[in-house]
């Protein structure tokens, strides 16, 4: 926050907590814009279909930040990411709400890899940890304030307002980031190829559709399902071995161990998340609002965790910092199911998250810093977004996975049975929570180890 950086600082900041009150407010407003407009059916693709065309964004943006710099693919990402939610929030019907998310999702996806090619030209090595922890303590008053202020809007203003007071924030970015960026990280980087990578382009096109089937597959456990489940596998391994660095999915020393971390880390812990206000709400009898703050704490605890891993007195022990947070992630979900046990008091799922986000915030800050300090300046671009890919491409894979199992035990009878059972805690499906949340710790324990692996091999 130095006067050689506070603009750019508050100006990047600022857009990552545009993307952050969206997020949390956004998915309040969610069930509510889906019964209104008839389409409880299509409610799974209204994230999907965000996600779907982020991963495109992602790739796109890499190859424009590193052939022109990052200043266009950020302009026409928040431009997009406004569009998208002007869409949703005037649609008539749930096909226009779908369409409004997807031009959102790739908005955003656009945003996101170029905010790491501004950090990576902009900030020197040593500054890096502390504006990756500034990102992560833009998400606490959104995480907190986000669901509250969205409920408060849809139940008084109606659920349209919430999609369309959203882009009037668009305005600080524009005004106070694009500036900056132009006079401190604009143009390309000397060396690196001037024209796009048409099998790249391609390849993106490949993950998208391949993901968007993959999630179509497992929200209809039916046999006929299997097709675009196959049909998504076929197009989804292909262009995940071209999106990432070679060896990735082998846990090679260097760059590829990062890149596989950081979709281990945000898989496992963003699978497990989604179902805990579900588990609260329907067995422990919660409303909606008191379950979603049972996971504020996470919020602060998170940005504690990305403030611990930006001290320099920290800087030589990362790794093992980055091993200690998985081991924490792991516990935190391993320990979600006791909340099940009537005798174990509610509060204990809300330390136990907590811990978890503590983790958190030490291994996704590290992994940004890593990718940054691994990467050849004219690559940033495209290795930030063989991480974001990771990330996000984990979050399907592990959420179909875990999906598929709940639905398999009995879930899909769980939101029924709370929905004519008085006090909405007499449906009892442990088995079905259970399911998916011991996997997911296990597969956070597989990234303790993928995290003594970050360091580069030595010649």
């Amino acid at each position: 926050m130095g006067p050689a950086y506070r603009t750019l600082s508050i100006g990047i900041i600022s857009v990552v907590f545009l993307i952050a009150f969206e997020a949390t407010a956004v998915g309040t407003a969610m069930p509510v814009a889906a019964r209104e407009l008839d389409g409880i059916g299509l409610y799974a693709f209204a994230f999907s279909a965000y996600f779907t065309t982020s991963l495109f964004g992602m790739v796109l943006s890499g190859q424009w930040a590193d052939r022109q710099g990052p200043l266009r693919p950020l302009t026409v990402g928040i431009a997009a990411f406004a569009s998208g939610l002007v869409v949703s929030g005037t649609a008539g019907a749930m096909w226009v709400f779908v369409l409004g998310r997807a031009v959102q999702g790739f908005g955003g996806g656009l945003v996101i890899v170029a905010l790491y090619v501004v950090v990576s030209r902009a900030y020197e090595e040593r500054l890096r940890p502390a504006i990756m922890a500034a990102f992560a303590a833009s998400w606490v008053v959104p995480s907190i304030v986000g669901p509250l202020a969205s409920g408060t809007v849809t139940e008084h203003l109606g659920w349209r307002w919430v999609f369309l007071g959203i882009p009037a924030l668009v305005a600080v970015p524009l005004v106070v980031a694009l500036p900056a960026i132009r006079r401190s990280a604009s143009g390309p980087v000397g060396g690196g190829p001037a024209v796009f990578d048409r099998r790249r382009i391609r390849l993106a096109l490949g993950i998208s559709v391949g993901a968007g089937l993959l999630q179509y597959a497992a929200q209809d456990l039916r046999w006929l399902s299997l097709l675009p489940g196959i049909a998504g596998a076929a197009l989804l391994v292909p262009a995940v071995l071209g999106l990432l660095p070679r060896g990735t999915y082998l846990a090679r020393r260097g760059l590829p161990s990062v890149v596989l971390l950081r979709g281990v880390a945000a898989g496992a812990f963003i699978a497990a998340e989604s179902f805990v206000p579900l588990m609260l709400v329907t067995q422990r009898g919660l409303s909606p609002t008191m379950a979603g703050f049972s996971l504020a704490l996470g919020g602060v605890t998170w940005a504690g965790g990305s403030w611990v891993q930006s001290q320099g007195r920290t800087a030589p022990y990362r790794q093992r910092l980055m091993v200690i947070g998985m081991v924490l992630v792991a516990l935190a979900i391993a320990a979600a199911p006791a909340v099940l046990v009537e005798s174990v008091p509610v509060w204990t799922l809300a330390l136990a998250w907590a811990v978890g986000c503590l983790g958190m915030g030490l291994v996704i800050g590290s992994t940004s810093v890593l990718l940054l300090k691994l990467s050849a300046p004219q690559e940033v671009g495209a290795n930030s977004a063989a991480l974001q890919i990771s990330d996000a491409l984990a979050n399907v894979v592990l959420l179909a996975a875990g999906g598929a199992a709940f639905a398999a035990l009995g879930g899909g009878a769980v939101g029924a049975a709370h929905a004519v059972t008085a006090g909405g805690a007499g449906a009892s499906h442990p088995a079905a929570f259970t399911v998916v949340f011991l996997p997911m710790a296990c597969v956070a324990l597989v990234g303790a180890w993928v995290a003594t692996r970050l360091e580069p091999a030595k010649d």
